[in-house]
């Protein structure tokens, strides 16, 4: 790890200003930033410290949720309004990491994750678009197992690493984002870039940027939701691939759904065909599982991960036969 400066930012407008300088980072709960720096991929020469900002707390009510940016993911998780209102996030919540991380790890910082690459998480390779922009990408013709069927390009087919974010795709959350240039709100299913030319920009956050909230719209009457998510093992482990589903039932029909997927994008991924196909439709095996095939549509698959194209729609029908029954 390379030396560097922490500032103790008192007062948000303190952070953003030592945000500005060359080099700076956010810090909070520091769980994967500090893996990445001691990796050396990461090599800020100044952190700023946002411990102390008043960023830690949340409300659920009938009108929606507002999740402060530095809420530790253990305390979301573990209340009791959030379970009975937004299963979905609750269940993407309890599928991430540990429980020692989740009791550090922060709301804001595990949406801003770098990607799981095994590539760009070594500097010993040289070929990785992500850490050295014109490198090439070592895991086109390398081991892509773990790698992104959906959103990718001839610059990267890295994997977006975040549970949350699948889950807030599919409740339609946005970003509440403060800057040099004062507030702003961004829906989360524009707040990820996918890869193109560029992989090293991965989100609209401008330098200096810093994420105070998260905007979660209230559930719609009748309502459910679910997260859904494989791997290879049980615990502490990144998804193979997951399912977020918020459905809305009205007389045994499929009066509305919200369908996002993990583990198979460059970014949380939305299944608007799919959506589209479970409009009006009754809540039977054939419908569902007919459904989930459009979740395919559009993928790149390579060597070493084409059983991502089954395997996410098998879990999307899954996770909407368990939403329905």
């Amino acid at each position: 790890m390379e030396n560097f400066t922490l500032a103790n930012a008192a007062t948000l407008d303190a952070a953003l200003a030592a945000a500005q300088q060359p080099d700076a980072k956010f810090i909070a709960g520091g769980t994967d930033l500090l893996q990445l720096m001691k990796d050396e991929v990461e090599r800020p020469q100044r952190l700023v410290d946002l411990d102390g900002l008043p960023l830690d707390q949340f409300s659920i009510g009938d009108d929606g949720a507002r999740i402060g940016a530095l809420v530790k993911m253990s305390d979301l998780a573990d209340n009791p309004d959030l379970r009975r209102r937004y299963p979905v996030i609750a269940e993407a919540l309890l599928a991430s990491a540990s429980p020692q991380v989740r009791n550090m790890a922060t709301i804001g910082g595990n949406l801003l994750q770098r990607t799981r690459c095994g590539y760009f998480r070594d500097t010993g390779v040289a070929a990785c678009n992500k850490r050295r922009p014109g490198s090439g990408c070592s895991a086109i013709l390398g081991f892509n197992r773990l790698h992104a069927v959906l959103g990718g390009s001839d610059y990267c087919i890295a994997t977006h690493p975040s549970d949350l974010a699948v889950a807030l795709a599919a409740l339609d959350a946005a970003v509440e984002v403060q800057g040099s240039d004062g507030v702003r709100t961004v829906p989360i299913n524009e707040f990820y870039l996918v890869p193109g030319d560029t992989p090293e920009r991965e989100t609209v956050l401008r330098p200096g940027d810093l994420i105070t909230a998260i905007l979660v719209p209230p559930p719609g009457m009748g309502e459910r939701s679910h997260y859904l998510k494989l791997r290879d093992r049980a615990s502490f482990e990144f998804a193979l691939v997951s399912a977020a589903v918020a459905i809305a039932l009205d007389d045994g029909r499929i009066r509305a759904a919200r369908i996002a997927v993990g583990g198979v994008g460059t970014k949380p991924w939305r299944l608007p065909n799919v959506e589209a196909a479970l409009a009006g439709a009754a809540v039977t095996p054939t419908v569902l599982t007919a459904a989930a095939a459009h979740a395919a549509e559009g993928a790149r698959p390579f060597r070493d991960n084409a059983f991502k194209i089954a395997l996410m729609q098998r879990a999307v029908a899954r996770a909407l036969a368990t939403v329905t029954a």
